[in-house]
């Protein structure tokens, strides 16, 4: 059968720049290839660049759009620092529960429980459980002071098969990723299998797995993102990161998982390069986002 193609005009109103090169695509009426379609008319109307990928843990069916391209971590990163104190604990190599403490100049903003913890200091769990639930900067760094530097958690990503992402300063620093840039990224395949192996893998035992699922689920700051775009009766976790760095367009991303109960979970890494930088978090982007969600619960409706 000789290959039908298409021009949509929605696609050429919605992102002329972005197809305009491009021409006519091959129809893919395969169910992922609709959906795969739809990230692409989705990522056309927001004037901005996505990389999405999704993976489906029981068949092992990955779907997404840009999953190859580098994106930067922003404070996503902070998840896999979670799971790494979590390992190194399991390991053997330190104990979680051993308490540290810092300067007040090691606090910065969106340090919450860095700050109010300052005269009593906390330990090492705590730190961890503040870096993903409340994004908190200042704990991030002091984790990764503690564990010496971002070097282990690339290693901890090579041990656990993810060759793609890299952390390569800290807070706020890494934040500063325009495109091109390849120091602090990832790729949304390579984040996607790593939450996998995080939250659903052999990585981590079955209560360290737990406890880090459970950090995500209580993570408030992606109820706007995929999570918006979901059931609401579906268990959910995530981490978001966000970066409105001067001189490079706005970056908002959003990696976790999505358990229906019915069916294996399904992980997610999400990213949305903004056309333009932002002063604040704009309500529109976290929108695509959103849409992103819708995407992936019809993908796990199958």
């Amino acid at each position: 059968m000789s290959a039908l193609y298409f021009c949509s005009r929605r696609m050429m109103l919605g992102g002329a720049a972005a197809f305009g090169l491009a021409g006519c695509v091959p129809i893919d009426t395969s169910p992922a290839g609709r959906l795969a379609a739809r990230l692409r008319i989705l990522e056309a109307a927001s004037g901005g660049t996505l990389g999405v990928a999704f993976l489906d843990t029981g068949s092992g069916e990955m779907i997404g759009h840009n999953r190859a391209m580098r994106f930067g971590h922003a404070s996503s990163f902070k998840l896999s620092l979670a799971a790494l104190v979590l390992w190194r604990d399991q390991q053997g190599i330190e104990e979680a529960e051993r308490q540290v403490t810092w300067a007040e100049d090691e606090l910065m903003s969106v340090s919450p429980f860095a700050t109010e913890r300052l005269a009593q200091g906390a330990t090492l769990l705590e730190l961890a459980e503040a870096t993903q639930k409340f994004s908190d900067n200042a704990a991030a760094n002091i984790l990764l002071r503690e564990i010496g530097g971002p070097e282990r958690l690339n290693e901890f990503w090579r041990a656990i098969g993810d060759s793609q992402s890299r952390l390569d300063r800290i807070e706020p620093q890494l934040n500063h990723v325009p495109a091109g840039e390849v120091r602090d990224t990832t790729t949304p395949e390579a984040m996607c299998r790593t939450v996998e192996a995080l939250c659903f893998g052999d990585v981590l035992q079955a209560a360290q797995r737990a406890l880090l699922r459970q950090w995500m689920i209580d993570t408030r700051t992606g109820l706007r993102r995929v999570r918006a775009g979901i059931p609401q009766d579906w268990r959910a976790g995530d981490k978001t990161g966000t970066s409105t760095w001067p001189g490079m367009g706005s970056l908002y991303v959003d990696i976790g998982f999505v358990a229906p109960a019915d069916r294996a979970p399904l992980t997610f890494a999400t990213y949305f390069r903004a056309g333009a930088a932002h002063e604040r978090v704009e309500p529109a982007a976290e929108a695509v986002l959103a849409q992103v969600g819708r995407v992936l619960a019809d993908f796990a409706a199958g």
